[in-house]
């Protein structure tokens, strides 16, 4: 059965239980169907949208034949088949919706890590819609700007954005662009809106400002100055929920040494930095020179702050002296496994580690295992609602 291409075949699927990635999982003659817009315990009529061969295909869902109780009809027209792939479960409760990123959670911690561990997914404050404080647009072949299909060039033009915040994408949408071009929008801490257009010039990528350029928002009790399309967390109550989280856990002490790796502009150096006081020491390590020179100057109040530019990989081997406590919130890839390896080694007696990616966390915890930490505690927010996006927050001890 592997040598067929069931492109365009409709299946009448039982949907088995959801899967990291935003689907859920069935099985037909041998092969495992990976099924969008379906949810575990349905049965559905699914279109085969992708087959390369092997022993899995991706389908869509585009008729349920039974229904669980948990579905809802999206909020958004275009979060269906075939058109807009920036969400993955409107058709669910928000309720429900985080029920299913504690199973995958749960799950990638178990197959990955060996760890059977509950997890309950917390609601930050706010609503599941109007959240969403940065989008990347693109403007298709009409230069109309949108978002693009799932696992899709093709671009679907919107009107709105209902997970957006409300207003920041009107001007962006109300016009024409050059076809191809990225416009990247971003409405900071006091609602000011910011947009830049992306767009490739003679085979060279250049980047104008439209409106704005630098953005403030307000965490940890500080106002931060920061490049508007820079790093920041994109859920309006995000970043203030992490800190805390990490102020609780580091527990650093006065006048000792702490790491803050892949620091972005030093949310979570200056929690640290108010906990080890003036006596002490925290180092922040940023590859994103933009950043540095942010961060720098947001935290200039703070001489025991110091800033080390480049790869965590890299900086890491420069760096000495016994941290109490290191935090680190490393992109979606994750740590891997010589940072954390050269972590263990420097023998901190907790590491916080925030991770939005509970597959590249769950093989972060297993390598951290093998060098003599274990997770003692971790919570899971739902900072992407109706995306299958999640934010974990560990904490790993000796």
């Amino acid at each position: 059965m592997t040598g067929q291409d069931w492109t365009g075949r409709i299946l009448e699927l039982d949907v088995g239980p959801v899967a990291h990635g935003g689907h859920c999982v069935s099985r037909v003659d041998g092969r495992v169907v990976f099924v969008r817009h379906a949810l575990p315990g349905e049965l559905v009529r699914a279109e085969v949208t992708e087959d390369k061969g092997g022993s899995f295909c991706r389908a869509d869902a585009v008729e349920v034949l039974r229904a669980v109780p948990e579905r809802v009809d999206p909020p958004c027209p275009l979060a269906v088949p075939g058109q807009c792939g920036g969400c993955d479960w409107q058709h669910a409760t928000p309720e429900f919706q985080r029920e299913l990123k504690g199973r995958v959670v749960a799950e990638q911690l178990q197959r990955l890590a060996g760890l059977e561990w509950p997890v309950e997914v917390e609601a930050l404050p706010g609503d599941v819609l109007g959240w969403r404080s940065r989008v990347r647009l693109v403007a298709g072949q009409d230069g109309r700007a949108g978002l693009r299909a799932h696992r899709s060039h093709r671009v679907v033009a919107l009107e709105k954005c209902p997970i957006a915040v409300p207003g920041a994408l009107d001007r962006a949408l109300s016009r024409r662009w050059r076809p191809g071009t990225e416009i990247e929008v971003t409405s900071d801490g006091d609602g000011q809106v910011h947009a830049r257009e992306l767009a490739t010039v003679r085979g060279k990528r250049r980047a104008r400002q439209l409106a704005g350029g630098v953005a403030v928002q307000h965490a940890a009790g500080r106002d931060w100055w920061l490049q508007a399309h820079g790093f920041w967390q994109v859920h309006p109550a995000a970043a203030e929920t992490f800190a805390a989280v990490v102020r609780e856990w580091a527990r650093a002490s006065p006048g000792a040494l702490a790491w803050d790796l892949y620091s972005g502009v030093g949310l979570f150096a200056s929690v640290l930095a108010a906990q080890v006081g003036v006596t002490g020491h925290v180092v922040a390590v940023e590859s994103g020179h933009r950043a540095v020179r942010d961060g720098e100057q947001n935290l200039a109040d703070l001489p025991q702050v110091s800033w080390r530019a480049g790869r965590t990989e890299h900086v890491l081997r420069s760096l000495s002296g016994r941290p109490e406590v290191v935090v680190l919130d490393p992109p979606r890839s994750g740590a891997g496994r010589d940072v954390v390896r050269a972590v263990a080694g420097a023998g901190p007696e907790r590491v916080v580690y925030v991770a939005c990616d509970p597959a590249a966390l769950a093989r972060d915890v297993a390598t951290f295992a093998e060098s003599g930490y274990r997770l003692e505690r971790l919570r899971t927010f739902d900072a992407f609602p109706m995306t299958h996006h999640v934010e974990c927050v560990a904490l790993l001890v000796r």
